[in-house]
């Protein structure tokens, strides 16, 4: 059996957060003016840690061939749109 957990992201920063090892990223998006990820989970498999990075539009971006797109999301009714991607090992 599967759950659908929510990761609140903290602000524009490299952030590591525990999840079920092989959770399924399905959405990111802002929730009560705080972004939020959304993933399903086999809640029983042990933790794993996943690195997300988030950059806001016109920000330089580090070069990694090892980053992986998740998604994008505005704050501030639109003024403020930042990029959501996850470093993969």
């Amino acid at each position: 059996m599967k759950t659908i957990f929510k990761y609140k992201l903290a602000g524009l920063v490299s952030q590591t957060i525990e999840m079920p090892v092989g959770a399924e990223i399905l959405d990111i998006q802002v929730q009560n003016g705080i972004p939020c990820i959304w993933a399903l989970c086999d809640p029983y498999y042990s933790l794993e840690k996943r690195v997300f990075e988030i950059f806001g539009t016109g920000y330089e971006i580090p070069y990694r061939a090892n980053r992986k797109y998740i998604g994008t999301y505005q704050l501030n009714n639109g003024n403020l749109v930042y990029h959501c991607f996850e470093l993969l090992e």
